[in-house]
């Protein structure tokens, strides 16, 4: 089964929504510089939400040790999603609840994804000067190659209109989605939420 990653919360309320419709894994972005920035305060809540339920990765983009620290101690996510420029020793430094977003794109890009550190990988879409959450689709092709590699969840403008294309496509382990749900950022709209849950379980009846 398709693992389903909703990411961008900032609001309880919609952490618990995914929660109660069976999802694998929360994503909470701490960089700062995001639209879809939560709060620590809010992000703890979530974790306590999903207790026994679900995964819950933190997102973030060149943090320093400190901030990595706070993120696994104060607020209380273990798992961690790099997402910035972090060389691969930084990351291998807090396996194994770790991986890579890599905004691939081409043969480089390629190389890149399969050879992250960690087990898993997160492919993304390549957009110059952007760090993620663009809501461009990501190199299915590329996608499914390293998807035959190791495990990947796939990212970068999935819908509840196209994940299934995407699933059947790309064959990865999980798919993350943030705008794609939203009514705005951040905010994530009850019904494309659940279209979106059914679309990835519907996929694999296929």
């Amino acid at each position: 089964m398709t693992a389903i990653k909703i990411c961008g919360l900032t609001r309880v309320q919609d952490a618990e929504r995914a929660l109660d419709l069976g999802v694998e894994a929360l994503g909470i972005n701490l960089w700062e510089g995001s639209r879809r920035w939560c709060d620590p305060f809010v992000a703890g809540r979530i974790v306590e939400a999903a207790r026994g339920r679900a995964r819950v990765v933190a997102v973030t983009v060149d943090a320093s040790d400190a901030q990595l620290g706070r993120i696994r101690g104060e607020v209380g996510i273990e798992w961690l999603q790099f997402h910035g420029d972090e060389p691969p020793e930084r990351v291998r430094a807090f396996l194994p609840q770790a991986f890579c977003a890599v905004r691939a794109e081409g043969r480089e890009g390629l190389r890149a994804a399969i050879s992250a550190p960690g087990i898993e990988v997160l492919v993304d879409a390549s957009v110059p000067g952007q760090k993620g959450g663009t809501g461009v689709l990501a190199d299915w092709a590329l996608a499914a190659q390293v998807a035959r590699a190791r495990p990947l969840w796939l990212a970068g403008g999935l819908t509840p209109d196209n994940v299934a294309d995407a699933v059947r496509a790309v064959r990865p382990m999980g798919v993350d989605v943030a705008g794609g749900v939203e009514s705005a950022p951040g905010v994530k709209d009850p019904e494309r939420l659940a279209a979106f849950v059914r679309a990835v379980r519907a996929s694999a009846l296929r």
